[in-house]
């Protein structure tokens, strides 16, 4: 809300539970969410004794009869509370006139205080976002509910008292303050799709212009041009046919192709809506149907559930073939999961997504190797010597092959075929069977027979080479180290801090912002499994963090073992 700029009011529900308590409540808005708050009722009565509330502006008691608390009444203070009622007006006063000047010359000055300057008060107050006005009930019978409703009329902002800015896309993305007129072009957001009975169901929120049934709107960005065929208002789950809709309303549209985060236009103008700032996915989960009769139904919901989401994304990982999801969280991944259940009636087993380790070379080896076959028929021959050498460190190519034979001892005709051979090898090394890379490999003699010679015989000559040499150049795993910047609040920072180097981490930057620090730290990926949870776990829940690729390097000679006997004993399973 901060970030957004949302003027907010705040609701404390459930004063009719045992152990209600809303003034302690209110103190933990104000240590924790660091909230300028004061609250604009008082209960009669907490917990089973709960009855209605008093209005602290109007000075008014209100009590909430029949089945679900529709009928409110307005009554008077009981005479018990009067002087808690009036200790609590005052400091209502006194917080909303610390940044409000108008109110705060009446404070000062002991001068009465009407109910109306209150609440024009408290209304300047919450739209410039100084103030947060605290409102109590419990809304199961809706005790307090209208009240609140009330309070969101009054205190908070209409749409033409918010500026809203789209981008010009014909203009460098320069931002473009929106009037908020019914006259202007039309600006429309999609900003909740829904999949309903009759198709998909786009939720607009109107910011300019107005919208009618059977216009044509164009959908900036993907330019496509749509025919509105039936707009309706939403009350909950009921549908109302409307035939058009103004600047600041909220509708939804039925039959229109879009993603979430998509603008419409009547062309006139081509604006964008600020994009959501949308946070790159930390965590990631292979996922795969359990029976192969439902891959139709398990890529259509990952479809639908990417256009709905800009935070959840989909791809393939090209070695293990496995589909990857990728979000914001374990929890967040575990709720699609469970929607492809649900919605969808597939099973999908998730499984750890396999991290994508790396084999590489540190000295120098030679080779020298003679492939040859002879059974009858045409034989296979092929003879080729040489060496392998790590590349420097910094450069571009992950793989390079020179021929530095003189003469002809190999026909240049099957050159290419060594080095297909050397490639082919080098995709699966055999420490762990991955990839491996930042390897040069030169060819500096070899021998061929005129008949037996052949391309696949020096292919295989050559995939055999490397395997032979591959042990005598020292060969390491590489594992992808991941650039992880956290945001905790600064009582937590040392736990954070000591679990971050049980991971293996490395902490390379501390910052202080505000009463909270932004650790920077290098962390395997290997490590980071889990991280969301546990980091939850540390920090009360008011941690936060995010994860990007930096580089890969050289395990440890411990973690080396584990991995490549980890690799051994699956191998021998199979």
């Amino acid at each position: 809300m901060r970030r957004y700029e949302v003027p907010r009011v705040a609701f404390i529900n459930k004063l009719d539970r045992m152990g209600a308590d809303p003034w302690k409540v209110l103190n933990q808005a104000r240590a924790k969410l660091r909230h300028h708050s004061a609250a604009v009722q008082v209960p009669i009565g907490l917990e089973e004794n709960f009855q209605g509330l008093i209005d602290l502006i109007h000075v008014k008691a209100y009590f909430f009869h029949g089945s679900s608390g529709e009928n409110v009444v307005a009554g008077d203070i009981p005479a018990d509370m009067e002087g808690l009622v009036a200790e609590k007006r005052r400091e209502l006063i006194e917080t909303v006139s610390e940044v409000d000047d108008v109110l705060a010359e009446k404070f000062l000055n002991d001068e009465p205080v009407s109910a109306s300057e209150l609440e024009e008060a408290i209304r300047r107050a919450t739209i410039a976002q100084t103030f947060v006005p605290v409102f109590m009930g419990s809304a199961f019978k809706n005790k307090g509910v209208q009240p609140l409703l009330d309070g969101v009329v009054s205190f908070l902002p209409s749409p033409n008292e918010v500026n809203n800015y789209a981008l010009d896309q014909n203009n460098n993305e320069e931002r473009v303050t929106l009037t908020g007129s019914p006259d202007g072009p039309l600006v429309a957001l999609a900003f909740k799709l829904e999949e309903g009975r009759f198709g998909q169901l786009t939720y607009l929120r109107v910011y300019e212009g107005v919208i009618k049934k059977g216009d044509f709107i164009i959908n900036v960005n993907t330019g496509k041009r749509i025919k509105v065929p039936r707009l309706v208002r939403m009350h909950s789950n009921d549908m109302e046919d409307i035939q058009e809709a103004h600047a600041g309303q909220i509708v939804a549209v039925f039959g229109i192709e879009c993603a979430s985060g998509d603008t419409f236009t009547d062309g006139s103008v081509k604006y964008t809506m600020t994009s959501m700032n949308v946070p790159e996915p930390v965590m990631s989960l292979a996922v795969q149907p359990v029976s192969k009769d439902s891959g139709g139904q398990f890529s259509k919901a990952l479809n639908r559930f990417q256009k709905e989401d800009p935070t959840f994304r989909v791809g393939l990982d090209p070695e293990s073939g496995q589909t990857i999801i990728s979000g914001m969280g374990e929890l967040h991944l575990d709720i699609y999961v469970e929607r492809m259940r649900r919605e969808y009636k597939v099973d999908a087993t998730v499984g750890k997504p396999r991290v994508n380790f790396r084999e590489t070379i540190t000295q120098r080896a030679e080779f020298d190797y003679l492939h040859k076959k002879q059974s009858g028929g045409a034989g296979q021959y092929g003879r080729v010597t040489g060496y392998v050498e790590p590349l420097p460190p910094g450069s571009k190519e992950k793989f390079e092959f020179e021929n530095m034979i003189v003469g002809q001892a190999i026909p240049s005709g099957f050159i290419p075929a060594i080095e297909k051979g050397f490639k082919e090898a080098a995709n699966s090394g055999s420490l762990i069977g991955h990839p491996v890379e930042n390897l040069r490999i030169v060819l500096t003699d070899g021998a061929s027979h005129a008949v037996d010679s052949s391309e696949l015989a020096f292919k295989m000559a050559a995939i055999y080479a490397f395997r032979l040499c591959y042990t005598a150049a020292r060969p390491v795993i590489l594992e992808p180290v991941m650039l992880v910047e956290l945001k905790v609040p600064t009582e937590f920072q040392g736990t954070v801090a000591g679990d971050i180097n049980k991971r293996k981490g490395i902490i390379v930057g501390n910052d202080q912002e505000g009463d909270d620090s932004v650790i920077t730290a290098n962390v395997p990926l290997n490590n980071m499994f889990g991280y969301s949870t546990s980091l939850r776990s540390m920090t009360q829940g008011k941690g936060e963090f995010t994860m990007e690729y930096k580089e890969h390097s050289a395990v440890s000679n411990e973690v080396q073992a584990q991995l490549v006997n980890a690799y051994s004993a699956s191998k021998a399973t199979e």
